[in-house]
């Protein structure tokens, strides 16, 4: 995700304010170190009030400030689980995995690019990954590049591309604005938001599903589109054990305010031509913890469904790379439709 349109003057202050890698190889891209040095800093949900920990239909677990030290990079858009191991991926085509144990102890750090896919140039642009999917049982893994509307199939260690596809109903969405979030869902179908391209209703977003894996049949799909809350854009998807998705949603305003929203979300309501919208189950707002969260997970722990979040710092000192836990109280979800 890059940042919204914002005001020169404003801009050109934020400019300054950059955090500036080493840059290395003939894109331009800076590289991340093998073997990353990361400070974890435990943090409440709501600073100052470490006690309260209610958000919603949610229960705060524990989380962290990530920082890499010595030439981290940040940015991270994706987020895979399984276990103690954590894959993140960057928008600039980077790739972070640890394991982690709360309240802070990260270990078996390791870094690496995402392999070229054939694409020309491999540039800046072409990196832009933002959504991930992963399939438990064999470990593949497709990702969603927005700025050319790809998704490219990897295997589980992200080392080697095993096929690209740029799929019809995907080929028009704008740049910045395309497969934000994508979610493998438990029956072998797919899911993919875009962040800005508009459907034909006010306040809209395009969407597709797809029948099996995209690459494998970019073509068989239908297109439908998602209603997020008004002034929000959807960044990322993942499916809860009853089948319906959470939609992470977010907005932007100045001086520098980012705030998220989970969405609750009837996959059954996903039909050609729908028009979906959810129901909002969980605000990341003042005074909780809020920052550009861009990366969602589900996964399953000891009978309890737990959510992460991984934030997107965008390279700025402005902002952090924060990675929060969260227990889905299914009791206070509202019923299916």
């Amino acid at each position: 995700m890059r940042l919204p349109a914002i005001p020169r003057l404003p801009l050109s202050v934020l400019l300054m304010l950059v955090f500036v890698q080493d840059y290395a190889g003939d894109a331009g891209v800076p590289l991340p170190p093998a073997r990353p040095d990361l400070q974890l800093t435990p943090v409440p949900l709501f600073p100052g009030e470490p006690a309260r920990r209610r958000l919603g239909a949610l229960s705060y677990l524990g989380g962290v400030a990530i920082r890499e030290r010595g030439g981290g990079i940040g940015g991270y858009s994706a987020l895979s689980v399984e276990g103690d191991r954590f894959t993140l991926v960057s928008d600039l085509g980077n790739v972070l995995r640890f394991r982690l144990a709360l309240p802070g102890e990260a270990r078996d750090a390791r870094g690496w690019a995402l392999p070229e896919t054939g694409n020309s140039g491999w540039s800046r642009p072409a990196r832009d990954s933002e959504s991930m999917a992963h399939d438990p049982a064999t470990g593949t893994r497709w990702l969603g590049f927005e700025t050319s509307n790809r998704i490219v199939r990897y295997d589980d260690a992200l080392a080697t591309s095993t096929g690209m596809a740029r799929p019809p109903l995907m080929r028009e969405w704008p740049r910045n604005g395309g497969a934000e979030s994508l979610v493998r869902l438990a029956d072998g179908r797919f899911v993919a938001f875009a962040e800005i391209a508009r459907g034909k209703l006010r306040g809209t977003r395009q969407a597709v599903m797809f029948a099996g894996d995209p690459v494998a049949a970019p073509a068989r799909a239908f297109a439908f589109t998602y209603r997020p809350p008004r002034g929000y854009r959807p960044v990322d998807a993942a499916q809860l054990p009853d089948g319906r998705l959470l939609v992470l949603t977010r907005a932007f305003s100045l001086p520098f305010y980012f705030r998220n929203t989970i969405e609750l979300v009837d996959t059954a309501a996903i039909r050609p031509g729908a028009t979906i919208k959810g129901r909002t189950i969980a605000r990341l707002e003042r005074p909780a913890l809020h920052d550009n969260f861009e990366g969602m997970a589900i996964v399953r722990e000891r009978g309890a469904t737990i959510l992460w979040l991984v934030s997107d710092d965008n390279q700025m000192v402005l902002q952090r790379t924060l990675l929060l836990k969260f227990r889905v109280d299914a009791s206070r979800l509202p019923p299916a439709r």
